[in-house]
C-alpha cells in the first residue's frame, strides 16, 4: 500500500465520520458548526472578578502602606 492509497482510506474516514457526527447533531437539535468540532476553537470565558468596595478599601491601606515603607527606605 502506498502513501496516496492510506490518505485516499483516512479521507474516506474523515468524510464517514462527519456525516456520522452531523446526524448526531441533528438528532440533538444544535446546529452544526464546522470550528466547533476543533477542541482548541471553543474559547472558554472567565467570570468577571468584581470587588467589594472593603476589597478596594483593604488593597488601597495596603498599597499606601508600601509606599510609606519605600519612601522610609528611601530617606535613609
Amino acid at each position: 500500500m502506498g502513501v496516496s492509497e492510506i490518505l485516499v482510506q483516512i479521507d474516506r474516514e474523515i468524510v464517514k465520520l462527519q456525516q456520522a457526527r452531523n446526524l448526531l447533531v441533528e438528532g440533538t437539535g444544535r446546529t452544526s458548526k464546522k470550528s466547533a468540532s476543533t477542541p482548541t476553537a471553543k474559547k472558554t470565558r472567565k467570570k468577571k472578578r468584581n470587588l467589594t468596595p472593603e476589597g478596594r478599601k483593604r488593597i488601597a491601606e495596603a498599597v499606601k502602606r508600601r509606599w510609606a515603607e519605600q519612601k522610609k527606605a528611601a530617606g535613609k
